[in-house]
């Protein structure tokens, strides 16, 4: 039996903060493919945002347990009619290339059609992560051209070390 794949509740923020910051920052990030170590500094993200996200009827964090211990997690939020929006990818460094994040796409993608009735999900990628970006586009994620400006001076999403933006990617999910 695989990892179990469930909505993170508030009892869950100190072991999700944990798994994000790991597969996103510092040295332990390093040791996936997925890092940003490179890219940025400070946190991915705090646990007040978290419970924050936990407490929006529009929000959800899916978390993945492989017995007590947190592996994985994705974010899916409420993007308009008709669209939902994903982020907060996360799979513990030590865990990743064995599938994790594809089983974790196609929940939030579940989660986004039955609780938002969305048809498309959309989500944004440091257009600097290339081979983070060819991953979604093997998940069937397309560039839509449309770029958003990286919060630069927000230290809640991070300290950047170079300058960032962000492209869009979408895909049906009907």
């Amino acid at each position: 039996m695989g990892p179990v794949i469930r909505p993170a509740t508030a009892a869950d923020i100190p072991a999700l903060h944990a798994l994000v910051e790991s597969a996103f920052r510092g040295d332990s990030a390093r040791g996936g493919w997925t890092h940003e170590a490179d890219l940025l500094g400070g946190q991915r993200t705090d646990p007040a945002a978290l419970a924050d996200a936990m407490a929006d009827p529009d929000h959800a964090i899916l978390i993945a347990f492989d017995g007590v211990m947190a592996i994985g997690c994705v974010e899916v939020k409420r993007a308009g009619t008709g669209r939902s929006a994903l982020g907060l990818l996360s799979v513990r460094p030590d865990r990743q290339a064995e599938g994790l994040g594809r089983r974790l796409v196609a929940a939030a993608e579940d989660h986004a059609r039955a609780h938002h009735g969305a048809t498309r999900m959309e989500m944004t990628v440091i257009a600097a992560r290339a081979e983070l970006i060819a991953w979604y586009e093997r998940q069937g994620y397309r560039r839509t051209g449309e770029t958003r400006p990286f919060p630069m001076d927000d230290p809640r999403f991070g300290l950047p070390r170079v300058p960032l933006s962000f492209i869009v990617l979408d895909r049906s999910i009907a």
